[in-house]
């Protein structure tokens, strides 16, 4: 089986199987879930310190942050498929 990686920005990339969900982070409770996992050590910061543009949730519920829009990442994977 073939491992896709897609890049999430920075040299950074995400196993595409993992990924469950990705959404835009300004509602209410998308910032919840962010700071429950911070809580819980189940989170992963990729943006560089740039502004968070993109929030990927993995099926081991881990968040991961991403500088890069949903709509790119989303297309990044759709290319590598």
């Amino acid at each position: 089986m073939k491992t896709v990686l897609v890049s999430i920005g920075f040299s950074n990339v995400i196993s595409a199987s993992r990924i469950v969900a990705i959404v835009n982070p300004g509602s209410s409770p998308i910032r919840k879930l962010r700071e429950e996992a911070k809580n819980k050590g189940k989170l992963i910061d990729a943006t560089e310190g740039k502004k968070t543009r993109s929030i990927i949730v993995t099926d081991s519920d881990h968040i991961v942050l991403s500088a890069l829009q949903v709509e790119t990442i989303t297309q990044r994977i759709s290319e590598s498929k």
